[in-house]
């Protein structure tokens, strides 16, 4: 099979997960973020040290009740790691001036991901 991309250097996969991402469905609780190996690298974009800090320093600790962030190992250095972020996590990294890459969506982190931040996944 031909591996067809376009000029940016995307798939037609790539594109429909970045499409399904901005059309967030309310019943797909957790967005996945893909950090790359030079992300990963810069200690700002590790939630645990980062987001704790920006929501002590800004004064809305009540948030910490409410942001729930998974992650897990990727397997490429576009992907080294994932994050599953429910609305409230990712309203403060956006909020944080964060640029996400999000590549898609799902109703919860996968059993496999270890939490990282914040609270667990309740249905």
């Amino acid at each position: 099979m031909n591996d067809v991309r376009s000029p940016s250097g995307d798939t037609s996969n790539d594109v429909l997960f970045r499409l399904e991402a901005m059309h967030f469905d309310d019943s797909l609780n957790y967005r996945i973020i893909a950090q790359s190996e030079s992300e990963v690298r810069d200690i700002q974009n590790a939630p645990a040290i980062s987001m704790s800090s920006f929501i002590t320093e800004s004064d809305q600790t009540n948030l910490l009740r409410t942001v729930s962030i998974y992650s897990q190992r990727g397997e490429t250095s576009d992907q080294v790691r994932l994050l599953y972020m429910n609305g409230g996590a990712f309203s403060v990294w956006k909020a944080m001036g964060k640029e996400p890459t999000v590549i898609g969506s799902q109703h919860r982190p996968p059993s496999t991901a270890l939490l990282t931040f914040g609270i667990p996944f309740t249905e």
